[in-house]
Formats: structure tokens, sequence, C-alpha cells
């Protein structure tokens, strides 16, 4: 009985395999007996893919390796993939997912992030932050503002113009300063407070107008109500130095006397004393200005050189308040008080400054401390008041002192023509075109 398959010939003696007689290795000798077709040159196509549950490849469904479906394919090896298996390469459900393990459990690619859905979330988030903080540093500030001064108190008002009128005072107020800071500063130490600057500042359409008050002008003293005793005073015709009005009954009557004798209505009053002068300097780190001339003044203790300097809080007291080392003295003085307000307005209110909670809060804190406002001031007109003295320096304002016609008694004598004029003009918020002295 031939045991042989079919398409094998030869004798029993060259059969091949375990007790060959031949002196080969197995490994190295030919097998003619074995007939192949030549390989069928094949398309590619996609691998049928098995259901999950077979775990064999749809080739040899007919259950016959010679009897593929696939008429080029006659290997009869096995190449060794196991679809289905838990082992790397295809994972049996096309398309290139990953392995999870050993135990051939498919695990899903997670998609690409979205980075601009992220970005949005968190630009949305950084703007409600700093509304946040925005809002709660606004209504802190604004609870802070010391509104001790009472407009309602002045009598026989003028009418308000169009824009709007502060009365910007700097004190000599030593409140709060130790000895020593008196001596530093070189202020003194009488008890009291007196007007060291005033200056109106008019905020309108047509660019802000910055006017100094010289301290020495000869005004009339009017009638008015006492702001603690509510007592009237009749008007006598006095004539006095426009500091004396502050220092005989404080803000409210100062406001009665401009008021008097500018026809010009007052909006807003804000003071500031010495001590928070000099804060507030050096909370922002100093105030740069261009000195065209050198000067030097023992009793305020000023000694600068001409040209570009940064002044600290000591120094900047004794430039604004310098003015015995002017030919014009008071008239001098309110020129540089001008000058340097503008400078300090226009280098505090700066996005550096802003959004910068290192200088923010501190030069907040230096004002709150010192500053003085009338009971209608809100902190968002004291901001406006401050980017209104900004734009002066800015070439979108106008400084001047208040027009002067000459001198009585050793006052400073108001031109009535050209303060008529200048009132009319700010009144009716059109651009200024009087000169001061």
């Amino acid at each position: 009985m031939n045991d042989w398959p079919d398409r094998r010939t030869g004798d029993r003696s060259e059969r091949y395999g375990r007790g060959s007689a031949s002196p080969q290795p197995e490994s190295a000798r030919a097998m003619p007996h074995i007939q192949r077709r030549p390989a069928q040159p094949r398309t590619p196509q996609r691998p049928q893919v098995p259901p999950q549950s077979q775990g064999y490849d749809d080739r040899y469904q007919d259950g016959g390796y010679g009897n593929s479906p696939d008429p080029g394919y006659d290997s009869g090896y096995n190449t060794g993939q196991v679809y289905g298996s838990g082992s790397g390469g295809s994972d049996g459900r096309g398309g290139g997912g990953r392995r999870g393990g050993g135990d051939g459990g498919y695990v899903q690619g997670r998609p690409a992030p979205d980075w601009r859905r992220r970005i949005k979330l968190g630009a949305l988030t950084l703007v409600v932050a700093l509304l946040a903080v925005s809002i709660s540093t606004y209504f802190w500030a604004d609870s802070n503002l010391k509104r001790e001064v009472d407009l309602s108190k002045v009598i026989e008002r003028p009418e308000s113009g169009d824009g709007t009128n502060y009365l910007i005072v700097g004190s000599d107020s030593r409140e709060g300063m130790s000895a020593e800071e008196k001596k530093r500063l070189r202020t003194g130490s009488a008890e009291g407070k007196r007007t060291d600057s005033m200056m109106i500042l008019h905020d309108g359409s047509n660019g802000p107008t910055l006017i100094s008050l010289p301290r020495d002008s000869n005004v009339e003293i009017p009638s008015f109500k006492g702001s603690d005793s509510g007592k009237m005073f009749q008007g006598t015709g006095r004539q006095v130095k426009l500091n004396a009005a502050y220092a005989e009954d404080g803000p409210e009557l100062l406001v009665r006397t401009v008021e008097f004798n500018t026809g010009l209505h007052i909006d807003h009053y804000v003071e500031i004393g010495f001590g928070g002068f000099a804060k507030i300097v050096d909370a922002i780190g100093g105030v740069e200005l261009d000195i065209p001339k050198a000067f030097k003044d023992k009793k305020s203790g000023a000694d600068f050189q001409a040209g570009k300097q940064t002044l600290n809080g000591e120094q900047s007291l004794a430039f604004v308040r310098t003015r015995y080392a002017f030919a014009g003295s008071d008239l001098d003085r309110t020129k540089n008080q001008q000058k340097f307000l503008a400078a300090l307005a226009s280098q505090t209110a700066t996005p550096s400054t802003i959004i910068n909670p290192f200088k923010l809060y501190p030069t907040m804190g230096a004002g709150l401390d010192t500053l003085i406002v009338d009971k209608d001031m809100s902190l968002w007109a004291l901001g406006n008041m401050f980017f209104a003295m900004k734009g002066v320096t800015g070439g979108e304002g106008t400084s001047m002192n208040m027009p002067i016609s000459g001198s009585a008694n050793g006052n400073l004598v108001w031109d009535k023509a050209k303060v008529k004029q200048l009132v009319e003009q700010l009144n009716n918020d059109e651009k200024v075109t009087v000169k001061g002295n």
C-alpha cells in the first residue's frame, strides 16, 4: 500500500525525514517531490475583518489549506499571525487602535485637545478675575475717600456752566507727620493749616485749563455762613489775601470767596497736605522734571541743578514751595506748581501704575490717607480730574496764572476785564484765549 501523498515520486530509499540514509542534513536538501505553482501577482486587498469572537482568517473558511478561495495562494505555511490575539500589530478592528495590556482589550485613542477653546476659556477667566479685582478696588478706594467738605453750606452760588470745575488746594497741614518728618521736610511746626497753593482746573470739551490763584491775590470776603456754627456773617467789603479766607473759616469760605470774586461755579473741592504729597511721589518712584535753571532756597530746602532729574518726595515738596529764590516770587512759584502737578498726574495715570498692584495700592493708599474732598465727590470724578491734569501737559490743555493788573498794599490785583472774559469762556466751554501772567 502506497502511503505517500499524491504527486510524490521516487523510491522509498529516497525518502527524507527521520531515518534517512542521506549524508546531507535534512534542512539542506531540496524536496523535488513538492510541485509548486509559480506565485501569481496579487492585487492588494483590504483584509476582511472577521467577527471579533472567531479569531481566524476567513481565507481558511473552507477547512483546507490547499483549497483557499484565493487561486494564487498555495503556501501551506503558517505566517504566525493570530488575528484577535493580545499581541502587537493589527488589532482586528481595522484602523490601528492601541491595545491595552496583555488581555486583548482595546483602548480608544484620545482626541486632540481643542486649543482654541482652551484659550478662549482662559482669556474669559482672566477677564472675570481682573474685573472682580477692579470692582473691589474701586469700592474699597471710594469708601475710603475723606468727604469732609460740605459745599451745600456755601451760599449765593453762581450758576453752573458747561464742563466741570475743580478747586485744588495744597495745604501746609502737618497732620499725621512725626517730628522727624517735619524736620526732614522743613515744614515747621505751626499749628492748624493754611493754603500753600490754589488752582482751578476746568475740564471740558475743548481740553483742560489749569489756572493758578496766587495766595497773595487781593480779594473781598463776602457774606457767608459759618461752616461749624451756621451763623451768618455779613460782608463788609473787607479786602484780604486769598489764603486768609481759608484760615478764617476753612474750605467752605474759600470756595465762597473764589466764586464771589470770579463768578465761576466750583463743582468739586480737592485738598492735599504736605505729608501726603511727599508720600504719593515716593509711592510712584519719583517724578521726572526738566528744570531749566538751577536754584537754591534755604527756607524750603531746595537745591537743584539745571536739566532732567527725578525728584523724590522730599525734593518735590521743596520744589513746589520755593518762592524766595525767584524774582517773580509767588507768580513764579505757581508756575512751578502747575508744572509739577501736571507731571505728577502724567506719571501716575499710566498703565504701568494702574495695572501694577505694587505701585497702585501704595499710591492710592498715600492719596486716600491725605486727600480731603467734598461730599459729592466720587472716585470716578477724582480719576477724571487726574486725567484732565495729565492732559494739560499732553498738548491738549492750557495752563496759566490768573490775569493780574497790578498790586495794592502788597497784594496782587486781578484784571477784572480779563477775568470776566476768562470766566465766560469757561462757562461756555469755549477754547480759552485769555492770557494770564
